[in-house]
């Protein structure tokens, strides 16, 4: 059976993993509130990071809120996508969003990541 935990080994922890994906070309899929950055990696699963400002959400309440709801749905959603490092960018806005608002956004963006990657390949 798949697991559906969020452990350690699912994030991008370190400026190093960030940068990996922010050089070179990154498989991009963008809304007007949020941009995913995808690069390939060597590992049997995707890996999740966050940059989430205080120009796009202005309260730390809505920043953590938005993270919530991304790794949720990325939790729900790993086993379905590539094996890829994704970094989720908030765009100015995407603090205003209500979680039902969000929530769907990502569902859309995850499908369309797979594609991006797969046609990328």
């Amino acid at each position: 059976m798949s697991s559906y935990s969020y452990g350690r080994e699912l994030r991008l922890l370190t400026p190093a993993h960030f940068n990996s994906v922010f050089q070179g070309k990154p498989i991009r899929v963008g809304s007007s509130h949020l941009t995913l950055l995808a690069t390939p990696n060597n590992l049997p699963h995707p890996r999740l990071g966050f940059a989430v400002s205080k120009k796009s959400a202005k309260l730390a309440v809505q920043r953590n809120r938005i993270k919530r709801v991304i790794r949720d749905s990325f939790r729900l959603n790993q086993h379905h996508l590539p094996n890829v490092d994704i970094v989720v960018i908030g765009k100015a806005g995407v603090g205003t969003l209500a979680k039902p608002e969000l929530q769907q956004l990502v569902k859309q963006l995850w499908p369309r990541l797979k594609k991006r990657c797969r046609t990328s390949q």
